[in-house]
């Protein structure tokens, strides 16, 4: 990835490190193409890869064995029934599902019919369903994650008495990201450590030079400094909240 040569920090494009958004969808980041005429690309520097059934069954672990069900993302729910599938187990419709959000949780109409008393929201924090899972202390739970998980929940439902076993059913790894090695981008956005490593693992002598790096999250930010890489725009914080007040007091600061 070239670097761009921008002196007065003058922002006039973005690349950010997501997948676009679906149409319809509000995104603030493209709204800042609009308000302040500039580039805003969106473009997935990580890639989640399914782990193959003959691989999974390597863990031992029989899916029908546990009743309830912890999702944290929409990739856990999509590689839970891929699995389930691909290794024939019958779901038995009585089983609980416990989710993060009512936005993951609505996603399981993709699988099956939601039934009331059967599913659980939480606001975000997988801490959030721990009351709810306590009614059920007997139940074997299993949650359905990545490879890269932060997680401090399990430990959190362990020392309550639940019983909550990880299963990793899908891999998060870098993007093939070779054709934009000669394209330039004022700002580089990051969401995730491991969006840092997929841009070395892709490009392994860059240079960072004016290119602005904006990162959301303390382990995002870290994981740039880590690299030796300059952090000029950082989220949250007491003045930025959310990247996109971060992205646009920037832009404003280099269109003075």
């Amino acid at each position: 990835m070239a670097e761009t040569p921008n002196p007065k920090g003058k922002i006039r494009s973005i690349l950010v490190s997501q997948p676009k958004p679906e149409p319809g969808e509000r995104s603030p980041l493209a709204e800042l193409a609009t308000k302040f005429n500039i580039k805003v690309d969106f473009r997935p520097f990580i890639e989640v890869v399914g782990v193959p059934a003959k691989d999974f069954r390597k863990n031992r672990l029989v899916l029908t064995d546990f009743p309830s069900i912890v999702f944290n993302s929409r990739n856990a729910i999509d590689h839970y029934f891929r699995l389930c599938e691909e290794m024939r187990c019958e779901i038995d419709p009585e089983t609980r599902y416990y989710c993060i959000s009512e936005a993951v949780g609505l996603y399981l109409q993709k699988y099956t019919q939601l039934r009331k008393r059967k599913i659980s929201f939480g606001k975000g924090k997988l801490e959030d369903l721990l009351p709810q899972m306590l009614k059920h202390k007997e139940a074997a739970y299993l949650m359905p994650c990545a490879d890269i998980l932060q997680d401090t929940f399990t430990a959190e439902a362990q020392k309550l008495g639940l019983q909550v076993t990880k299963a990793v059913m899908f891999r998060t790894v870098a993007s093939d990201l070779s054709d934009l090695a000669d394209i330039k981008y004022d700002v580089l956005c990051f969401f995730s450590p491991m969006g840092i490593k997929s841009l070395f693992e892709n490009f392994p002598d860059f240079v960072q030079g004016t290119t602005k790096i904006a990162a959301l999250g303390l382990q995002t930010h870290a994981a740039v400094q880590d690299c030796g890489l300059r952090l000029d725009i950082a989220a949250p914080s007491p003045e930025f909240p959310s990247l996109v007040m971060a992205l646009e007091a920037s832009i404003k600061k280099g269109h003075k």
